[in-house]
């Protein structure tokens, strides 16, 4: 299944062994889930796991990366027809639209109002993995 995570689902995934974010890793690692990605969402993600106030192990940060870049797909995003509340998170809805994502999963749902997301599923963790289980269910 091809998703786009907000780079706070992983940085939640990485400081909170035992959250829903956590098991989302896991089953990115675990190869269950393909990351749709671009440069500017591989560049964000580097930035942000890299940052001190985390202490997260810089080995551990490239191996995730790595493997999101390796089996991944990468795709190019188009502007989207209407901006976004926070502009930052253009880059998200556009690799999620551009890959045929079937969601882009969040921590953040407020930065994407259901009006502007031109109907791509946009879920919180918690929301995602109930999602997942029910169409793992049903197939």
């Amino acid at each position: 299944m091809n998703v786009v995570l907000d780079t706070n689902v992983l940085v939640s995934g990485l400081l909170s062994p035992f959250s829903p974010c956590a098991e989302i890793v896991r089953m990115l690692v675990a190869g269950e889930l393909r990351l749709c990605l671009d440069a500017r969402l591989l560049t964000e993600y580097r930035q942000v796991l890299r940052r001190p106030r985390f202490h997260f192990d810089d080995e551990l940060v490239t191996d995730l990366l790595e493997h999101a870049s390796r089996s991944g797909a990468i795709v190019s995003g188009l502007p989207l027809p209407h901006p976004l509340p926070d502009p930052d998170d253009s880059p998200f809805l556009e690799v999620a639209i551009a890959g045929r994502a079937a969601c882009l999963v969040t921590g953040n749902l407020r930065h994407f109002p259901a009006p502007l997301t031109a109907g791509m599923l946009v879920l919180s963790p918690s929301a995602f993995l109930d999602w997942y289980r029910e169409q793992a269910a049903h197939s």
